[in-house]
């Protein structure tokens, strides 16, 4: 039973490895705003509505999936598993 479940985290483990890889790897550059905040650019509608477009949800979906990928670590490195 135990190497089942093992098996299970193994495979959810690595799913969530490549959707991390993929999420960060999706985002746009942090340099991408700092041209409008050095041009003395006001704030936009895009900007305070980050949260809501594409980019708030990514932003939110890397820090859902880096937080499984370290729970998920910790649990496949429990001595129970050995």
């Amino acid at each position: 039973m135990i190497q089942v479940i093992h098996t299970i985290l193994l495979i959810v483990y690595i799913i969530v490895c490549v959707a991390l890889t993929i999420v960060v790897l999706m985002q746009e550059g942090k340099q991408a705003g700092l041209t409008g905040a050095i041009s003395g650019a006001a704030e936009t509608y895009w900007g305070k509505n980050k949260g809501r477009s594409m980019e708030g949800g990514m932003i939110l979906a890397t820090k859902i999936l880096a937080a499984l990928f370290v729970v998920i670590s910790l649990l496949l490195n429990l001595k129970i598993f050995a």
